[in-house]
């Protein structure tokens, strides 16, 4: 493990690999205009291909200096940004020409569409992530966008105001238990998440003496903005367009959701009584240092420094030894796959938890209540 200078992290050639995400455009509209098998390529661009780079490529332990100035971040920083042009434009070209289609048959859409899911789902979600977490109120509002497409924008509000501040402790939904299976999980917190991020917009302005309803709740503009998506999709498409838009958003939150279920597997905070939890620690997040999946998800695996300094810009997130923060075996793309089918999920995690545990907390025999959930929530939490 050594340190990039800042001088070798602001070059061209170092930023290029995370712009790999712009492939899937020109696949997405091949499979468009060829359809027949060319409609299932996204999926396979997104998964497949890069668990074979990861195998190729192997590792990447190396921090960047993480001063370097933000000037020369250029690189990194205009891929987020041109990507929400980029990707509305895909959509509404997909909306507009696949159901008019006459070459693509209803199955062929689907599929089709599934892939633009997948699109919206890791490359506009985890970039929305990036944005959101910036100071800049240009970048939030792009993010705010790309969460618009897929019709998950309380996201936002989730992440910043429960996630980031209660990771691992019961009050957080998307912290997977123990032994609970992708499919118990999935719509356990499309439920709770919703009920969670209303909670803390709601808390944020009774703290302000503000009703509910008032003019700064976030949601007018989440609502404004996914109601004019809908109209979109409804006008370029027709009723078709807008179902086909509605199942490539559901497919995107699934993505997210497989991604955040696998992030904090089993993983808790040490409950010390009275409502209080130890801090968020690198151990508290599962890693993966593989080089490729990296430049798709913009270094989402370095995600215990992301939690650290959730506005520290992707390309200088650091990475931690297995003796400080617990590492998956695979890249996100191969263990996401895994968590759709519990058993395996749960041979290949389970007993990595049980060592987590023994490693971070040997003196704590009594698992029941973190598993369950059932300790106290966090004093003061909405």
């Amino acid at each position: 493990m050594s340190t990039i200078p800042a001088a070798e992290v602001q070059r061209l050639q170092n930023a290029l690999p995370f712009w790999l995400s712009l492939g899937m455009v020109p696949v997405a509209i091949l499979g468009a205009l060829l359809g027949g098998a060319t409609v299932a390529l996204l999926p396979v661009y997104s998964w497949v291909m890069f668990s074979v780079l990861d195998a190729l490529f192997g590792l990447n332990t190396d921090n960047p200096d993480p001063q370097t100035p933000e000037a020369g971040l250029f690189w990194y920083r205009l891929v987020t940004l041109i990507w929400v042009p980029i990707q509305f434009a895909l959509l509404c070209w997909m909306l507009w020409y696949v159901p008019q289609a006459a070459h693509l048959g209803l199955l062929e859409k689907i599929v089709l569409f599934f892939g633009m899911g997948v699109v919206s789902g890791t490359i506009g979600i985890n970039y929305a992530h990036e944005l959101m977490h910036q100071k800049a109120a240009a970048e939030r509002g792009l993010g705010d966008l790309l969460l618009a497409m897929v019709l998950y924008s309380h996201f936002r509000s989730e992440h910043l105001r429960v996630h980031h501040l209660y990771v691992a402790t019961p009050r957080d939904p998307v912290t997977a238990r123990y032994n609970e299976g992708f499919h118990r999980f999935f719509p356990r917190v499309l439920l709770a998440c919703r009920r969670s991020a209303w909670a803390a917009e709601v808390a944020m302005l009774a703290r302000k003496g503000l009703p509910p309803l008032h003019r700064s709740n976030p949601y007018w503009r989440y609502w404004a903005l996914q109601t004019a998506m809908l109209g979109l999709a409804l006008a370029l498409g027709g009723w078709a367009g807008l179902a086909l838009f509605l199942w490539q958003a559901a497919v995107a939150v699934w993505q997210l959701e497989l991604v955040n279920y696998v992030e904090h597997y089993g993983l808790t905070r040490r409950y010390l009584g009275e409502g209080r939890y130890e801090h968020v620690l690198p151990r508290h997040s599962w890693n993966a240092s593989q080089r490729a999946s990296n430049w798709l998800l913009i270094n989402l695996q370095r995600h215990s420094d992301h939690h650290y300094k959730p506005d520290r810009r992707f390309a200088l997130l650091q990475t931690y030894a297995e003796a400080e923060a617990p590492q998956l075996p695979y890249g996100y793309p191969l263990m996401t796959m895994a968590a759709m089918v519990p058993p395996i999920w749960k041979r290949v995690m389970n007993r990595r938890v049980k060592a987590w545990r023994r490693q971070y907390y040997p003196d704590i025999s009594d698992w029941h209540a973190y598993n369950k959930a059932l300790n106290p929530l966090p004093k003061g939490a909405p």
